[in-house]
């Protein structure tokens, strides 16, 4: 029994010796330099913090010519086996770098050059922390085998003693050779052998002196001499303990996480595992397709040259056979042969009769001859300059074959996207971007509440064309959308994202109704009904005389041909920046009919229909709510007047505010509450509020327009009118 349990303790130990020797094996190449692809021996920590073997760094300075920079780092005292005639035969035995084999590391590592300064590499630390790893991995592995003595004749004998001092390693009677009695080296304490000796600790390159802070701004250990030097003036500087601890802290909490979630690092060795099989596979499939395509085009190549070639031989066949027939034609006119023998029998002729009947056939023939004769030129040219191919633009084609490449980014075009009853979103794609089959858009709402886990976008896929309309958006809410592109590469990148404002409430759509108070001299309606024009014509011309007396000037009014009854609405127009004066708003409909339809003029000057009365003193302390609210519109400027409460910020106070203008925007907006009777006006852009004021909506109430002069307003048009392609909201699909 006791037996089979020492057998189960030695297979346990066996079992966790394995482990660790294969854990340090797999570690192995954390311990090679990068230049000489040997274990690191007295590594230096470079600026970019890579590591690399101090003699791999001095032998590629010195072969480049940098003999200054190759300077030893101050922790490396000299030592009697550095001389050539006794260094280590493992050192001698080391693969010497090629010149530019640093520059490339450095390069390929750190995407550019290293700076080592002026110092070169005595201003660099060495990294005893690497030397301790690699000296425990030797250990551990039995790399090399015994130590060797480095001071002995060869063949060397085995090391049996390490002396820190010396840096180097003896055997018994080196050691006795190399510290005589009575001498200083006899003072130095033996140590165990080994190939890598380190200094007690870690020494400043400047000052010679131990570290003892450490620079958070240069991210570099400091002595206290460099504590005061001007270099270090005003950096963050700790101790070395408060950085050890911090940074261990640090390196322990990750590393804890790591071990932590081995599973999961397992799970994407599987998955990069099985991407790399999907990408073999893909790469092959695109090999493939493309030698079936090069085939193919040197398929029709051929099929076109097969085609060319019968061309120019039929046409040289045709040719050829009418220069023979022409030879043949030729070679009966010579003497005694074809055409002229014959012609000269006939001519032996003597019966008239035959001979009248024989020559009239003969004689038009010889006159062709003849003809012929004179003027000859061959009956086919010998040139085929026609059959001469231009094939320059299809060599650049060829030339300029590529892989076909993703869309770029597209461009939102902000100055037609926008948000009014529903989203209209355009967008166009770089000049210099490959064309794209379709395109993905993607929005979300930006003021919910953020859920736990990865963004949730909507989405819409394959929309075709270079615009989209996103219906039923929800109000007063903030979107954020983006594009990217399709085509067969697969997708390109998104657009940036554009952020919109869709209105405070639903969007009330009508159309202007010029039936009441309106003088058609002086307005003038479109054929849609989505805009009115003043012209102010000749009673304001004469009007002009009785300014400084009294005032009666036109006020023509344009209502909307829709009442409010209920709830919420909300629509916006355009003010041209021009006008004189234009009055914006809402009223109650009965008073507006029985204000305007049978008063054409106004002859108080101090009428103002913001307050639904007379603007004067007397009836400040009114405190029943209007009929009417308007916004006062003038030269561009908007009129803030007394009485009018500003939810923007611009009197900096609540109640009553001073009259005040501002500019005025692209568009304005009108947002009812009927049922809290409060009307507030926008900056349709921006949607920042400008004035609200109170409404007396007991009864039905409706978009009203005043213009006294010239002026014009635009209502907006809805979205749906609009005839690009539509993109409904709840078509979309909602992202992992």
């Amino acid at each position: 029994m006791a037996e089979g349990e020492e057998m189960q303790a030695f297979t346990s130990i066996m079992d966790a010796l394995v482990r660790i020797s294969t854990s340090m094996k797999n570690m192995e190449k954390e311990l090679l330099c990068p230049v000489c692809q040997e274990m690191y021996k007295q590594p230096l920590v470079l600026p970019c913090t890579h590591n690399v073997c101090q003699a791999c760094a001095r032998e590629v300075l010195g072969q480049q010519g940098y003999v200054g920079h190759g300077g030893d780092p101050s922790s490396e005292p000299t030592s009697p086996a550095s001389t050539p005639s006794t260094r280590s035969p493992r050192l001698s035995r080391r693969t010497l770098p090629k010149p530019d084999r640093l520059d490339r590391l450095l390069k390929s590592a750190c995407q550019g050059d290293v700076e080592l300064g002026e110092r070169g590499l005595a201003g660099l630390f060495r990294n005893l922390t690497l030397e301790r790893v690699v000296e425990r991995y030797r250990q551990s592995v039995s790399v090399g085998g015994a130590i060797l003595c480095q001071l002995c004749k060869p063949p060397p004998l085995e090391a049996t003693k390490g002396c820190t001092e010396c840096r180097a390693t003896f055997c018994n009677e080196c050691f006795k050779l190399f510290h005589p009695w009575g001498t200083q080296k006899a003072q130095h304490e033996p140590t165990l052998p080994t190939l890598s000796f380190r200094p007690k600790g870690l020494m400043c390159p400047d000052h010679k002196e131990e570290v003892t802070h450490y620079c958070k701004t240069c991210q570099r250990l400091v002595c206290q001499l460099c504590r005061v030097r001007r270099t270090h003036s005003g950096h963050k500087i700790t101790p070395v303990l408060s950085a050890y601890q911090a940074l261990k802290d640090k390196l322990t909490k990750s590393l804890t996480y790591i071990l932590g979630n081995q599973d999961t690092v397992q799970t994407q060795i599987c998955e990069l595992e099985e991407t790399v099989r999907h990408t073999e596979v893909s790469g092959q499939q695109a090999k493939e397709e493309v030698s079936q395509l090069v085939r193919g085009l040197g398929a029709v190549l051929e099929e076109k040259r097969a085609s060319l070639l019968q061309a120019i031989e039929e046409c040289q066949q045709e040719r050829l056979a009418r220069l023979s027939a022409q030879i043949q034609e030729h070679r009966s006119l010579l003497d005694g042969s074809g055409l002229v023998g014959y012609a000269q029998e006939v001519l032996k002729e003597t019966d008239q009769p035959c001979f009248v009947q024989a020559a009239k056939q003969l004689h038009n023939r010889i006159a062709r001859a003849t003809e012929a004769l004179q003027m000859f030129r061959p009956a086919a040219s010998s040139s085929f300059r026609h059959c001469q191919l231009d094939v320059g633009r299809e060599m650049k084609l060829l030339t300029e074959l590529n892989f076909l490449r993703v869309p770029e980014a597209p461009v939102i075009d902000t100055q037609r996207t926008f948000a009014y009853d529903q989203i209209f979103l355009c967008w166009r794609l770089p000049p210099h971007s490959p064309p794209a089959w379709h395109y993905t858009i993607e929005f979300r709402r930006t003021d919910v509440p953020a859920q736990p886990g990865p963004t949730r976008w909507q989405r819409r896929e394959e929309v075709r064309g270079t615009s989209a309309l996103l219906e039923n958006p929800d109000t007063g809410s903030v979107y954020v959308l983006r594009v990217r592109g399709c085509n067969k590469a697969g997708y390109g990148e998104y657009s940036e994202d554009v952020h919109l404002h869709t209105p405070p409430a639903p969007v009330l759509h009508f159309f202007l109704d010029g039936r009441w108070g309106t003088s058609r001299e002086r307005l003038a309606i479109s054929k849609d009904q989505r805009a009115v024009r003043s012209v102010p014509g000749l009673p304001l011309l004469l009007a002009a005389e009785r300014l400084l007396t009294g005032c009666h000037l036109s006020v023509d009014v344009v209502l909307g041909d829709v009442a409010v009854t209920q709830g919420r609405s909300y629509w916006a127009c355009a003010v041209d920046p021009a006008s004189y004066l234009v009055k914006v708003g809402v009223g109650l409909e009965s008073k507006l009919q029985e204000s305007f339809q049978g008063a054409p003029d106004v002859i108080s000057p101090r009428y103002d229909p913001d307050s639904g009365h007379d603007s004067g003193a007397e009836d400040a302390t009114v405190e029943a709510s209007p009929p009417f609210a308007f916004l006062t519109i003038g030269m561009g400027k908007i009129l803030l007047g007394a009485g009018a409460s500003s939810n923007a910020g611009l009197t900096g106070r609540d109640g009553p505010a001073a009259s005040c203008t501002v500019p005025l925007p692209p568009r304005l907006g009108i947002c009812l509450d009927y049922e809290r009777g409060r009307v507030s006006f926008l900056d349709a852009v921006s949607f920042r509020g400008l004035l609200e004021c109170p409404l007396d909506c007991s009864g039905p109430v409706c978009p009203a327009f005043c213009f006294i002069g010239g002026g014009a307003v635009q209502l907006q048009e809805p979205v749906g009118t609009k005839p690009e392609r539509k993109v409904t909201i709840g078509g979309f699909a909602k992202l992992d």
